[in-house]
């Protein structure tokens, strides 16, 4: 299993969150287009804090007040520059953020700072810079927010400013105030990191690991003792974090609701909705009601840490009045690892991401990642089942050698 290790001990921004994952190796190219798509060509450049190594993200921006429609169109038309998942993750990221500012100022809260073109451009970089990392999971360590009085729009502020105050609350994450004074955790880095905890588990004890890359971004202030920087580390899991040979163990939530008023095809765009915010899975089951009536049961799996949101948006997409949470159910899942697989049809070669369960340390399952297989399946003129098949079948005796 690949894992993301995102250290923010000295704080997170926006900035120092894209520079961390593309100096852990995501792919600057697609990174740019993405930012460049939101505001200008941004400069990129390797600069040390308090004798540290790290990436600097300029975006080259100027202020700006907008509100969350202003947003979210400014991030729609850019679209067709931005990979499908990072744009709906940015999407996301936007949304938490103008929850949080309507729960401290009001509705119809303009964003300020966070709706600056730099705010836009390092949440569109950062979620297209996680989304090329392909990691499998993501752990976030806890984030120092330093303490004291800041300065906004609004006026001065105490530290963690409010709106990140309010991110953090829904976000499970763990935070300390750590011994520098100032703003360290702003309100784009706190919601990023919490959308970043909804996708994968952070775990609280870590399984064994190697170590694959370390990145580290940088932000603006460069103390003499103390290095402004966001560590990103991608490793491979080696084991378990639980007792040697078992899988490990996860905790989820299970939320349930029962439907007879809505129709197939809402409710397949709301299961598409759950699974796009987060939910691990999401399904709809045929159940007969209270005097005899044909309804669903929607059943949708999820993070406990993202069980709010869900639930919030469960009710809004399907109309209903009640979610139901069986909390912190335990399942058992197995070590995942993904690897390259090599074929040649119709004369072109392609490695291909093959997805392996391991048990006891052997495979036991495994399956080919389907949208690069579609890709190569389009250009070659094969059917997609047949390249599925042919990975597959190459996977296996690469395993059995």
């Amino acid at each position: 299993m690949r894992l993301l290790i995102l250290d923010p001990f000295h704080g997170a921004a926006g900035d120092m969150i894209t520079g961390a994952l593309l100096d852990c190796g995501a792919d600057r190219e697609t990174v740019v287009r993405a930012m460049r798509a939101v505001v200008a060509e941004p400069s990129i450049t390797e600069v040390t804090r308090a004798g540290i190594r790290a990436l600097k993200v300029d975006t080259r921006s100027t202020p700006a007040h907008r509100t969350l429609h202003d947003v979210l169109k400014r991030l729609d038309e850019a679209a067709p520059h931005v990979p499908a998942p990072a744009q709906a993750m940015a999407h996301r990221v936007f949304e938490r953020i103008n929850t949080a500012e309507e729960e401290v100022h009001g509705t119809q809260a303009h964003f300020h700072e966070v709706g600056a073109d730099d705010a836009i451009a390092d949440i569109v970089g950062a979620c297209t810079a996680l989304h090329t990392l392909g990691v499998d999971r993501i752990a976030i360590l806890p984030v120092t927010l330093g303490y004291g009085i800041g300065t906004g729009s609004h006026g001065t502020f105490p530290i963690p400013a409010p709106a990140t105050a309010a991110i953090l609350r829904k976000s499970g994450l763990t935070a300390v105030a750590g011994n520098h004074e100032g703003e360290l955790c702003t309100p784009t880095g706190a919601a990023l990191l919490a959308e970043f905890a909804t996708l994968a588990v952070g775990e609280a004890v870590l399984p064994a690991y190697t170590i694959i890359a370390v990145g580290y971004g940088a932000g603006t202030r460069d103390p003499p003792h103390t290095p402004n920087v966001l560590r990103a580390m991608v490793v491979e899991t080696t084991g378990p974090a639980g007792k040697s040979g078992e899988p490990p163990e996860d905790t989820v939530d299970i939320l349930e609701t029962n439907v007879d008023d809505v129709s197939g095809e809402v409710i397949a765009h709301a299961i598409a909705r759950f699974m796009e915010a987060g939910a691990r899975d999401a399904s709809a089951l045929p159940i007969i009601m209270k005097k005899g009536r044909p309804g669903f049961l929607i059943r949708v799996i999820c993070l406990p840490a993202a069980s709010l949101q869900l639930a919030e948006l469960m009710a809004g997409e399907l109309g209903t009045l009640g979610i139901r949470c069986i909390p912190v159910i335990h399942r058992f899942i197995a070590d995942r690892t993904t690897e390259d697989v090599e074929i040649e049809i119709a004369g072109k070669r392609r490695r291909l991401p093959v997805k392996y369960g391991w048990m006891h340390g052997a495979v036991y399952t495994l399956k080919a990642e389907f949208e690069p297989a579609k890709a190569f399946a389009d250009e070659t003129g094969v059917p997609v089942r047949e390249v599925l098949r042919i990975v597959e079948e190459r996977a296996w005796e690469r395993v059995r050698r």
